[in-house]
């Protein structure tokens, strides 16, 4: 039986954002596992078309938009259901929380985590409470609400008051071409990285505990922080506030010296190179609505250190260090461990493959057509 999904598209074209990523792996992923199925993309006319290219049997539907905030709550709200309503698709699936209030066919809304609610330094201005009011009112009504852990599943049910019946929580997967292999020596030195380091990659926000890693290099730094330095991968903000601590400022405090590097902004078509060229991923944030870097290292065959809260435990499993992101000596002591230890770098290797193989684009899929049949009443895919 056919079944026509139209999908919120306005992260696209957003390959640089998380929720980016999942929009474009699942809608590819979607259509390789289920013949039948058709899916329209609509996306914010803006003045022209994307440039990720489409997967078969999905088309675009270009929708009239603004640009700027208020651009994105009149598209999430009046333009996108409007153009639902015409399509008259059997299901909507908005694939971040950004859902309307009223929606013309059954909705499924993914939410990533719920950072403005859980952390207080995320809620923001007025304006900022009022968008987090209205799109958690928006998956209240929703027919049935993904989340990709069950720690963020655990937050929606809680702090949303969604009945545990309404969430699914459909893990992530690393995208197929993370592997193991040498790295890329010219995309190293693109960013003046060395034969060996500790890698961070990611952003530089409060609950990225980029803080709580640099109290920890200040015990790893005097061992082996000449041979393995630490690598901060990513944008750096322009400004230090109560949401981006003073990183820079806290490196001199510490006087880690020549023991951190920092790229910068990765292109995502580097990533691969930089994830090869790392002893050690760490990950030790303090919210994570799912461990993807984690994720992507392990897939690499690289040891993780991660902390012990949300979605991380559930990520790595057993296959990596699980501590107290205020622990900053047991942090030190893992990074050492796995950067001078063959024996056991090589054992979290294999275990780190073994975990990230649990994980794949074609299982997220398979899940999520279960949710989709479910809300449409329709029978289970067969095997």
């Amino acid at each position: 039986m056919t079944m026509h999904v139209a999908m919120n598209g306005f992260f696209w074209d957003r390959p640089d954002t998380g929720s980016g990523q999942y929009l474009f792996h699942l809608a590819r992923q979607l259509v390789q596992n289920d013949p039948e199925l058709r899916i329209t993309i609509l996306y914010p006319d803006l003045g022209r078309e994307p440039d990720l290219a489409l997967p078969e049997r999905c088309r675009w539907q270009p929708v009239a938009a603004r640009p700027g905030d208020l651009g994105k709550v009149l598209f999430e709200q009046i333009g996108f259901p409007r153009a639902c309503r015409r399509l008259g698709a059997d299901l909507i699936h908005v694939p971040y929380w950004g859902s309307p209030l009223r929606s013309p066919s059954p909705t499924v809304v993914t939410v990533h985590d719920l950072i403005p609610m859980v952390l207080r330094e995320y809620r923001g201005g007025a304006l900022a409470r009022f968008y987090t009011s209205l799109v958690a009112a928006a998956a209240r009504g929703a027919q049935h609400v993904i989340t990709d852990s069950s720690a963020s599943k655990a937050d929606v049910t809680t702090r949303l008051a969604i009945p545990e019946a309404r969430v699914t929580a459909i893990h992530l997967a690393a995208d197929e071409h993370f592997q193991p292999g040498s790295a890329d020596r010219a995309v190293l030195d693109r960013y003046g990285l060395p034969e060996s380091y500790v890698l961070y990659l990611g952003g530089f926000d409060i609950r990225k505990n980029v803080s709580g890693l640099l109290h920890a290099y200040s015990f790893v730094g005097p061992a082996i922080g000449d041979e393995y330095p630490l690598v901060l991968a990513g944008r750096f903000p322009p400004t230090v506030s109560r949401r981006f601590p003073d990183i820079r400022g806290l490196m001199q405090e510490l006087a880690l010296g020549g023991w951190v590097k920092m790229t910068g902004f990765v292109d995502e078509a580097d990533k691969l190179a930089i994830y090869r060229g790392a002893a050690v991923v760490v990950q030790v944030s303090t919210y994570e609505g799912f461990g993807l870097t984690a994720l992507e290292a392990m897939a690499c065959g690289k040891p993780v250190v991660v902390s012990d809260r949300s979605s991380l435990p559930e990520v790595v499993g057993p296959a990596g260090f699980v501590l107290d992101p205020d622990d900053h000596r047991g942090i030190a002591g893992a990074i050492i461990a796995c950067a001078i230890q063959d024996g056991l770098r090589e054992e979290l290797r294999e275990l780190g493959l073994a975990q990230a193989a649990r994980f794949s684009w074609s299982l997220t899929a398979n899940r999520t057509l279960e949710v989709y049949r479910q809300v449409l009443g329709r029978p289970a895919m067969r095997d």
